[in-house]
């Protein structure tokens, strides 16, 4: 499963599921958005377990995608949900900082965990490099690869002109001969990055996610796949304030692991009415939609929007729309536009340049 292809399905509402494993991690890069550490809650195993036995061949997320914190640190709980999964249908990718590879190996039971998963992605950047060295990071996933799985690399730099971002693209590309895909992001001012990097020029939290220059609000792909949060709540936004916030905005709450089934939570995605106007036309900026609750006007509206005959409709036309348009527009504006090309890349490697 190349990485393409989770990118393309993840305006489509209930595509996929984010299920974060733990919020602890071995690494302690500055940059973190989920402010991870080596002490930190884990998500109910039996919860999580139960709920994706809930998937059924007719009624079960494309892509089931496991993150942390550092899930690998689970990682008989990673095969134990690939492998609950997989009857339904439904393939298994995983998020990792490659806290195992400092020496270039890859520990036999990361292999066992990783036996049943289709897509494997690696943090890297200036901050996992003081930790796992470059090269021992890619010789792991030499090694991954190796047995099967396709992989990318999930890459972070200052800004677009950061030019530790040209020389690590440059670098993925000529060692994997371009059979690893590259997501680019910018650091934004989230969990342990929240204060030095609001002093930088890098983008704002909300950059590309609240419309044009003058403000207008814009359709949020990222309202669009449930998110299982630390504690086994399910949010609607990936938005790590939403999934760190308790209590969880409502309008974007969708249920509990521990009580609700993935058919539930799927129908509560896909027809809220709040959701379909905020994965139409929008809320403002993350800001704004965050705060509905507290400006009733303006929820009854999205409410109202979201409750028209031809709401779903237009709902699902938008998500057709932005999945044909394919994985580099969509991280045109939801990554770095001068590398979302890079996002192609994967799969056999056929030596032509995506840019």
């Amino acid at each position: 499963m190349r990485l393409a292809e989770i990118i393309e399905l993840r305006p489509v509402p209930a595509a996929g599921l984010l299920a974060t494993l733990t919020r602890r991690c071995p690494l302690s890069c500055a940059h973190c958005s989920t402010s991870s550490g080596p002490r930190g809650e884990d998500t109910p195993a039996g919860a999580l377990r139960r709920f994706v036995g809930t998937f059924t061949s007719a009624d079960r997320p494309d892509v089931l995608m496991l993150t942390g914190g550092e899930p690998l640190l689970r990682p008989a709980l990673v095969d134990d949900l690939a492998v609950l999964a997989a009857p339904a249908g439904t393939r298994t990718s995983v998020l990792s900082g490659m806290f195992f590879a400092a020496d270039g190996r890859v520990p036999a039971r990361i292999m066992r965990a990783l036996q049943h998963v289709a897509h494997f992605s690696a943090s890297i950047d200036v901050f996992h490099e003081r930790e796992v060295p470059r090269a021992a990071a890619f010789r792991a996933v030499h090694r991954i690869m190796e047995s099967g799985i396709d992989v990318s690399f999930h890459v972070v730099g200052n800004s677009v002109d950061d030019p530790y971002l040209a020389d690590i693209t440059a670098a993925i590309r000529a060692e994997f001969r371009d059979r690893a895909a590259v997501l680019v992001n910018h650091i934004r001012p989230a969990g342990r990055a929240a204060s030095w990097a609001a002093a930088r020029k890098a983008p704002p939290e909300d950059a590309g996610r609240s419309g044009p220059a003058e403000g207008r609000p814009a359709p949020c792909a990222m309202a669009a796949w449930p998110v299982v949060a630390f504690d086994g709540a399910v949010a609607a936004c990936c938005n790590q304030r939403v999934v760190d916030a308790r209590p969880m905005p409502e309008h974007l709450r969708l249920g509990h692991i521990a009580v609700d089934d993935w058919p539930l939570i799927r129908r509560r995605c896909q027809e809220s009415p709040v959701l379909r106007t905020i994965r139409t036309a929008g809320a403002g900026a993350c800001a704004d939609c965050r705060s509905l609750a507290r400006r009733p006007a303006a929820l009854d509206a999205a409410q109202r929007a979201g409750s028209r005959p031809a709401a779903g409709a237009m709902d699902a036309l938008g998500a057709r729309l932005q999945r044909d348009a394919g994985a580099a527009v969509l991280l045109r504006r939801y990554g770095s536009e001068r590398y979302a090309p890079l996002v192609q890349l994967g799969g056999r490697g056929d030596g032509e340049d995506p840019a």
